[in-house]
């Protein structure tokens, strides 16, 4: 299965069609650039990209 990306929190998903984070079913294949984030709350980069969970995020989400 391909990865998507959740068009509202931008966490990158396998195997569902919906984001276990914030629960939208609205996700996309068009997507470049990946994040990985080991520890949300030391992460100056998270937390610029409002990210709270540990994992694998989009960087960019194309239309």
């Amino acid at each position: 299965m391909e990865e998507k990306a959740c068009k509202n929190c931008r966490l990158i998903v396998k195997h569902t069609d919906t984001c276990p984070i914030c629960g939208s079913k609205d996700l996309t294949s068009k997507w470049g650039g990946y994040i990985i984030i080991l520890n949300v709350e030391k992460s100056a980069v998270a937390k610029a990209l409002g990210f709270k969970v540990n994992s694998t995020y989009a960087l960019n989400i194309k239309s």
